[in-house]
Parts: C-alpha cells; structure tokens; sequence
C-alpha cells in the first residue's frame, strides 16, 4: 500500500512542473489534478473519472498508472459497485474508529496492570523485611550532581500568508516524520500561524506567500519546494543542510 496522492504530488516537483503544466500536457481540468493528489476523490463524478485520470496522470508523470489503478480499486471500490468515491471512502474511515476504539481499550488496561504491579512492588519493599545496617566506616554515599540541561530555546513563531495565488501546504512539528499541524491547500487571501520549537514546512508555490518568522520577513530556500526546510526560532535551513 502507498499514498497515492503524495506520491504524484512529488513525481511532479521532480519534474518541477506546475499543475498548470500537467494540466496542458495531460487535458484535465487543475482542480481534477488537485483532488488526485490531495485524495479529494468525493470530488470526481464517479470511479470510472477517477481511475480515467489516475491512469493518464500517472502515465504523463512517467509511473505506472495501472498500479495506480489497482491500489485505488484496492482501497475504494467495493466489489462491482460503481458508488462514488466519497461513499467508498466511509468503510474504511468506521473500520479505523472502532479499531482505534480497541486499541484504547487495550492501552488504558494495560497502564492499569503496570500500575497495581508497580504498587504491589513499592508495598513489598517498604513493609516486606527489616532493614539493613549501614556497614561502619562507610560515609553515606554523595549523589553526583545532576546534569544541568541546556536552556530550551524560544519557540518560532510562523506566519504565512497567501498573498498571490494558492499554494499547497505541509507543515509538521519537530521533522517531516512528526505529527501534522497543517495539510492543505492555501488560498489566496488566507493566513495560517504555527508555534513550535521546531518545524519543518513544504511548500508547493513559494513566491505565491508572503512569510514570516518572529513577525520579520523571511526569504526561503529553494529546498522549501522539494525536500522542505526547518524552522526554528533563528533560523531557516534546508532539511539535507548539517
């Protein structure tokens, strides 16, 4: 299994063509070519639109558009039935909730086993037998100091603002494989802020933004559109620099 949206999104930047350029060479509508990669299929008329164009999309892309087909029929399509996707999509989506469901269940069990163990061990130790004498001439041992941690440093504060068109948008806490802040498009006219220690942002269309960084106005690096940048309260830095 494999993120198909993410995985054209970034068969594109390779190439570093625009969906205006995937949309001449391809003959579908932009907004199409968005829903693909943002895995917005509700939005397409019925399976047989989206598995049409995840084949030519693909195929314009240089992938595998057949493979692109199965792993979307493997995911959405339901026997014969030719439901629109959004239908498809609401299975699954119950499946994961009751297993979430589940999986807490199991968790708040298991702290309660790892709690009564840990209380029946302190018990034990406290009440179980008599103490042992200090061996004479031995000073009590001296605890060696603890560490000082370094400083945190400040949080970044991160504004961004589409002030020329839209832009696709990923930021996430820490580094590319942290929790998600942001996931989306970014149009025009529309302000996202993020607060962390670090983050590290992707962003499709850099010259449609206008950015920030503390409230001062910062340029980014071309990495920004490709592998992305981190973000601290300094700095802004390619994800590959040392």
């Amino acid at each position: 299994m494999f993120e198909i949206g993410n995985s054209l999104r970034e068969a594109r930047l390779r190439r570093e063509l625009e969906l205006s350029d995937a949309e001449h060479g391809t003959k579908i509508r932009g907004k199409y070519l968005r829903a693909l990669e943002d895995e917005r299929f509700e939005l397409l008329p019925s399976h047989t639109y989206v598995k049409g164009f995840l084949r030519s999309y693909a195929d314009y892309l240089g992938l595998d558009g057949q493979l692109y087909v199965d792993e979307y029929n493997s995911r959405y399509v339901i026997g014969e039935d030719e439901e629109t996707p959004q239908r498809a999509r609401r299975v699954p989506a119950a499946k994961r909730r009751q297993a979430d469901r589940r999986e807490s269940r199991v968790v708040l069990l298991a702290l309660a086993a790892i709690a009564l163990v840990t209380f029946l061990v302190i018990a034990a130790w406290r009440f179980g037998g008599p103490e042992e004498e200090p061996v004479r001439g031995l000073g009590a041992a001296t605890p060696a100091p603890a560490a000082q941690l370094p400083k945190a440093s400040g949080k970044a504060r991160l504004e961004l603002r589409a002030t020329r068109g839209d832009s696709y948008l990923v930021v996430k806490s820490r580094s590319a494989n942290g929790s998600v802040l942001y996931q989306g498009t970014l149009e025009r006219g529309q302000q996202q802020l993020f607060e962390d220690k670090v983050l590290w942002l992707r962003l499709e269309s850099p010259a449609n933004v206008l950015v920030k960084l503390n409230g001062n106005r910062v340029k980014l690096a071309p990495a920004v559109k490709a592998q992305g940048v981190f973000v601290t309260a300094r700095k802004i830095f390619a994800a590959d620099a040392r």
